[in-house]
C-alpha cells in the first residue's frame, strides 16, 4: 500500500478518489489567509495552545454548541487518537461497526481496549438499535458513532441517533460523535444536541473545507470533560497557525462556498451512479450518499476490489480504494470512491472504470 501512495504521490496526474479528501474551490479567502500568515511569518513561534480565538468561536457557532469547550487538535484523527487515551483503558470496550475507519479502533486497541466491530454492511448499513444493546456489558465505556459512515456514506435519521443516545443514557457510556462528513448531509442530526452531558463530537475542516494538507481539528464536548482531558493531548504547543488561519476563512466564508460545493459533488455521485448502472454484477448499496465518498459493490462481479484499485491506478491514473482498508469482514466486496474532486476528473471514471471491470470480468 506505501508504493501505491508514493507513485499518488510522485505524479501529479493522479486523480485521488481514495482518501474523501476534497478538491473542489472553496473561497479565495482561505488562500490569501495562508498567504498573509506566510508572510507575517507567525510560523515563527508557537501558537496558542487552546487555538486561535476566533476559529474556536467559529466551530462552536458552526455546531451550535455555545455550551460546550473544544480543544484544537492536528486533525479530527489526532482528536480520537487522545481521546481513546482518555476514555477506553485498559480491558474496557468501544461499541464499534464493520466497516469503519478502523484507524480509531486502531488507537483503542493499542491502550488495551477492546472494539466490538458490529457489522453493518447489510440493510440499512448503519447500527441496529438492538445489536448496540446486545453489545454493551460492563466494561463497554462508549459507542463510536462515525455519521455520516466512513465509507458507506450511510446517515442516521433523528430517531434513530436519538434512540443511540437514550442507550448510552441508560448505561452512562459516552456517545463519540464522529462528524467529519456532516456539511455533505442534507439532514445531519448531532448527537451533542440529543445527549450534551455525554456527547463527544470529533470536528475536522479536512473534508468539509478542503484542508486536508493543513492538519486542524477539534475534540468538542461539556465544559468539564475539555478540561480534563485537555491536560492529556499531545498538541500542548499548539496547532498548525497556518492551518488555523485558513481555517478561520474558510468558515467565515462558509455560506458563500458550501452550496455550490455540494451542488457539485452531488451531480458528481449521479455521474457514477450512472456508471454503474451499467455494469453487470455492480451497484451502490448506498444511494445518495451522504457524505463525500460512495461504496461500489462488486461482489457480484468477477474483479477483485485490489486489482481494480491496481488497475485504475497504475494503468489510468485513479486511485481509488480497495474495501479491506475499512472492512475486514466484508473488504472484498467493494471499492470506496470520493467524488469530491472536479467533475472532469468523475468523468473521467465514468469512462474508465466500465472498460476496467470488462477487462477484469
Amino acid at each position: 500500500m506505501s508504493n501505491d501512495f508514493d507513485y499518488a504521490h510522485s505524479n501529479k496526474n493522479v486523480i485521488w478518489m481514495s482518501q474523501n479528501t476534497n478538491h473542489l474551490p472553496t473561497h479565495s479567502a482561505v488562500q490569501e489567509a495562508i498567504r498573509k500568515s506566510s508572510d507575517e511569518r507567525e510560523y515563527t513561534k508557537y501558537p496558542l495552545a487552546s487555538g486561535l480565538p476566533e476559529l474556536r468561536e467559529l466551530i462552536l457557532n458552526d455546531l451550535n454548541l455555545p455550551e460546550h469547550d473544544l480543544h484544537i487538535t492536528n486533525g479530527g484523527t489526532e482528536a480520537l487518537y487522545c481521546l481513546m487515551r482518555h476514555i477506553q483503558p485498559k480491558g474496557s470496550e468501544m461499541i464499534t461497526s464493520d466497516p469503519s475507519y478502523f484507524v480509531i479502533h486502531k488507537f483503542a486497541k493499542l491502550g488495551g481496549a477492546k472494539c466490538t466491530d458490529l457489522p453493518i454492511y447489510n440493510g440499512n448499513y448503519r447500527f441496529d438499535i438492538e445489536d448496540i444493546k446486545n453489545a454493551i456489558n460492563p466494561n463497554t465505556k462508549s459507542i463510536f458513532l462515525i455519521d455520516p459512515i466512513n465509507p458507506l456514506g450511510s446517515t442516521y435519521p433523528k430517531d434513530e441517533k436519538r434512540a443511540i443516545c437514550e442507550v448510552a443514557e441508560d448505561h452512562d457510556i459516552w456517545v463519540i460523535d464522529d462528524i467529519t462528513y456532516r456539511d455533505f448531509a442534507p439532514d445531519h442530526h448531532l448527537a451533542a444536541d440529543l445527549l450534551p452531558e455525554k456527547t463527544i463530537t470529533a470536528y475536522s475542516v479536512s473534508k468539509n473545507c478542503g484542508l486536508a494538507g493543513l492538519r486542524v481539528g477539534s475534540l468538542v464536548g461539556p465544559k468539564d470533560f475539555i478540561k480534563d482531558v485537555r491536560g492529556t493531548m499531545v498538541s500542548d504547543l499548539g496547532i498548525n497557525v497556518v492551518g488555523q488561519r485558513a481555517s478561520i476563512a474558510a468558515l467565515e466564508t462558509k455560506p458563500e462556498w458550501l452550496p455550490g460545493l455540494l451542488k457539485t459533488a452531488r451531480h458528481n455521485q449521479s455521474l457514477i451512479k450512472g456508471a454503474v448502472d451499467k455494469i453487470d454484477g455492480v451497484e451502490l448499496p448506498v444511494y445518495p450518499s451522504a457524505a463525500s465518498m460512495m461504496v461500489i459493490d462488486i461482489s457480484k462481479h468477477k474483479a477483485n476490489p485490489q486489482d481494480v484499485q491496481d488497475k485504475l491506478l497504475y494503468e489510468n491514473d485513479i486511485f481509488v480504494r480497495a474495501g479491506n482498508y475499512v472492512s475486514a469482514r466484508f473488504g472484498e466486496n467493494f471499492i470506496r470512491v470520493s467524488f469530491s474532486i472536479p467533475t472532469p476528473e468523475v468523468e473521467k471514471f465514468v469512462d474508465v472504470f466500465p472498460k476496467v471491470m470488462d477487462e477484469l470480468s
